[in-house]
């Protein structure tokens, strides 16, 4: 006859058996799920030895960033517009069409896909003849996502002004400008810079590694594009492998930039110091520290003053920038007289392997969806509750 004492053993045998026995499991389950197991640690914590820490919302789910978009390799030009017009920065330039960027070899795309753009480095000029070179901008136009760019070099050179940059459709500077990489000359350090309409501000609270770019010695906080003639708020960085020739020796590397309803941050990294989650597909800025340029939706209404943009490459001569910059830049003669030798433009290619854009994706994690969505914790719940009313029926007959 079966005692109760013997249901007793045999209930609490079954339950830690199944205890003991998941663990594992369970904690293997919940990782390759992304749901994150109960514990005492704050979200977005980074601890030694964690794999992963997530952004999270505020509601708690996970923010997870999935492909939306690549550029890259062979069919790299065929979602991309070549801009033919004048341009707006006062450049000495002439931005070529799409089939004269490919018949001259200003736009190609190597043997082992690498996509190549350059200044035409082959053409001795009159005084006074703009020098040809490409604009293209993507026909997708995107508001928010991550953004990141694994390039071998940038452009480079005296009187050479590259950008890498988004830009809102519409009457500029109305939906923004964001300048994620940008500089004249051989400078050293890459600066990011936001052009806006009036009322969007940068706050010196925000986080970031780079130093703030000044007017007259004072911060240039209003990204009011009809301020100082077009400064925008702009951020330095701090890294000379950010810009020029020292990022090109270091086999160049990766420029991110995610922008969403919380602000617009940028980050860089020369080609040693790419994290692993971006060369394996799975970016999470969460584990790349602190940026070195970041715009806080503190100061400014993100998705008011940045919309529908589309993405930019370009590379300009002399006007605005290094025009006006090129009597202070240590090289020789005026920028007019440098743009007549070509072979002063042996380095103003931009040259790049991958374009990637991502998009969010938001990950319940709360208790109740784990056990719900986790076929072991059910499992083990099914378990309990079958132990218990054994337990019971063996009570009964027992009596």
């Amino acid at each position: 006859m079966f005692k109760p004492r013997h249901a007793i053993l045999y209930l609490l045998c079954g339950h830690f058996s199944g205890v003991i026995a998941f663990p594992s499991i369970l904690t293997d389950m919940n990782w390759k799920a992304r749901v994150a197991p109960e514990t005492s640690e704050q979200p977005n914590t980074m601890l030694p030895g964690k794999r992963d820490a997530f952004e999270t919302t505020p509601n708690g789910s996970t923010i997870l960033w999935v492909i939306q978009d690549t550029y890259q390799g062979q069919t790299f030009f065929d979602t991309f517009t070549f801009y033919t017009g004048s341009d707006p920065t006062n450049g000495l330039v002439t931005f070529v069409d799409q089939q004269t960027a490919f018949n001259s070899n200003l736009a190609y795309v190597t043997t082992d896909n690498k996509v190549v753009m350059r200044g035409d480095n082959t053409t001795w000029l009159p005084s006074g003849v703009n020098r040809s070179s490409v604009r293209i901008s993507s026909q997708a136009e995107y508001n928010m996502g991550l953004f990141i760019l694994d390039l071998d070099m940038a452009p480079w050179g005296c009187g050479v002004w590259p950008a890498f940059w988004t830009l809102g459709n519409g009457e500029w500077p109305w939906t923004g400008e964001i300048d994620i990489i940008e500089g004249v000359h051989d400078n050293e350090h890459n600066q990011v810079t936001w052009h806006t309409a009036p009322g969007c501000n940068l706050t010196q609270n925000t986080n970031f590694t780079g130093t703030i770019v000044q007017t007259n010695g004072v911060d240039n906080l209003q990204c009011n594009a009809y301020l100082n003639n077009n400064a925008g708020c702009g951020v330095t960085e701090w890294s000379r492998a950010s810009y020029g020739p020292y990022f090109d020796e270091q086999a160049g590397g990766v420029f991110a930039m995610k922008w969403d309803e919380n602000g617009i941050a940028v980050w860089s990294f020369y080609r040693a110091a790419i994290p692993q989650d971006i060369v394996q597909g799975e970016p999470n800025p969460s584990n790349w520290g602190e940026p070195v340029a970041a715009l806080s939706n503190q100061g400014c209404n993100i998705t008011q003053y940045f919309t529908n943009h589309s993405i930019v490459f370009d590379i300009t001569f002399c006007g605005d920038w290094a025009g006006n910059s090129y009597a202070t830049s240590d090289c020789p003669g005026t920028c007019q007289d440098i743009l007549m030798d070509p072979a002063n433009f042996v380095n103003a290619s931009w040259i790049i392997n991958s374009l990637k854009v991502y998009k969010q994706a938001l990950l319940e994690v709360s208790a109740s969806s784990a056990t719900r969505n986790n076929p072991i914790m059910k499992l083990e719940i099914t378990g309990w509750i079958f132990s218990v009313v054994v337990f019971l029926h063996l009570i009964h007959v027992s009596l």
